[in-house]
């Protein structure tokens, strides 16, 4: 093996195990008869040496280079869902080769994995998640820990895409990791995956799309798509779909279609204040992106009622609709605005 390792043009480090105790670590240097350098001795039940084995494994690693795919503006599309849904099947057949282990036996993937890909010219991320189970049956240990790299995928995902099994469609799991999703407002799409194993006619596809809908009514704004990982079926549509998204989470709207929009809002439905108080409007602006923000300045935002801020998000879905982003709606008092504070935030 070493006069192998000699004939290679790579870095080689020669370390000594079981070097437990000092007479074997001075014995240590019988090995430079290999020929291979300094040996390191080292202790792998003590953890004896295994710093200076790291400084020289680093230090032979060549010099780190700022790479496109580090950077923030790549889109992040994380696939996320219960255990067995497809998700690193779904990876595999966006890539087009077998990237991450396929098991039938759930929670065979136990950390985020990242991919970089170009499509379509653009590069992207993606990201294959652990699957997320409810709180109550996540065991200690590397479980918990899958579990908490899938939450931090999560967050740091432009995209979310909530993969459901055909065969069983929506469970009270998969709501919860749609709440996970929403609570950071991250793009959302839900995906339908084992479409394959569905006896199917003309209506089918519609039936489960309203079901969909009906169980997720929180997402009711989120694209649904239906796909076989197994045989590529509509595959492909994950990735247009999830880049629309992500050109609306950067999506502006002028101030003045904004105020155009809570002019038409506000006449068509006047807010009802408190007694003896008038809730009146002044403008609206946006603010920021990913997610879009918009501030509502009005004379008093605590006047506002949730059901008043329903209503105006669902108009203003109407005019624009933003598939699969959710949107930040944020009210803001007179008073706040001097102040620099802010007000109710939808």
């Amino acid at each position: 093996m070493a006069r192998i390792l000699q004939r290679t043009d790579k870095p080689v480090i020669l370390v000594v195990n079981k070097a437990d105790n000092q007479e074997i670590r001075a014995n240590a240097v019988e090995f430079y008869a290999i020929g291979l350098g300094a040996p390191y001795p080292v202790s792998a039940l003590h953890g004896y040496g295994t710093g200076n084995l790291l400084d020289a494994v680093a230090q032979a690693l060549p010099a780190f280079e700022q790479s496109p795919e580090d950077e923030d503006d790549v889109p992040k599309i994380a696939i996320l869902g219960r255990p067995n849904a497809g998700k690193s099947s779904l990876l595999n057949k966006l890539l087009g080769y077998e990237r991450v282990i396929v098991s039938d036996v759930p929670g065979t993937t136990r950390d985020a994995i990242d991919t970089t890909i170009v499509y379509n010219d653009e590069q992207l991320v993606l990201i294959d998640t652990a699957g997320i189970r409810r709180r109550g049956k996540i065991e200690p240990g590397v479980e918990k820990h899958s579990f908490l790299r899938a939450i931090k995928a999560l967050q740091r995902a432009d995209v979310c895409v909530l993969l459901l099994d055909a065969t069983e469609m929506v469970t009270a799991q998969d709501a919860h990791i749609a709440g996970y999703i929403l609570e950071e407002y991250k793009g959302v799409m839900v995906v339908v995956n084992k479409w394959d194993l569905i006896e199917k006619d003309t209506y089918t596809i519609n039936a489960f799309t309203e079901q969909v809908r009906a169980e997720l009514r929180f997402l009711a704004y989120v694209p649904v798509l239906f796909i076989s990982a197994l045989t590529g079926l509509r595959a492909q549509n994950v990735l247009d779909t999830a880049l629309r998204i992500h050109e609306n989470r950067l999506r502006r709207i002028p101030t003045s279609q904004l105020n155009r929009f809570l002019r038409d809002a506000v006449e068509r439905n006047p807010p009802k204040g408190a007694r003896y108080r008038a809730l009146k409007f002044f403008y609206m602006t946006q603010v920021s992106v990913a997610p879009p923000t918009f501030v509502f300045f009005a004379n008093n935002a605590k006047l506002v009622h949730f059901t008043y801020r329903r209503y105006l998000e669902n108009r203003f879905r109407e005019a624009y609709p933003f598939p699969g982003t959710p949107l930040k709606f944020i009210f803001r008092s007179r008073k706040d605005e001097r102040s620099g504070q802010f007000g109710q935030r939808l």
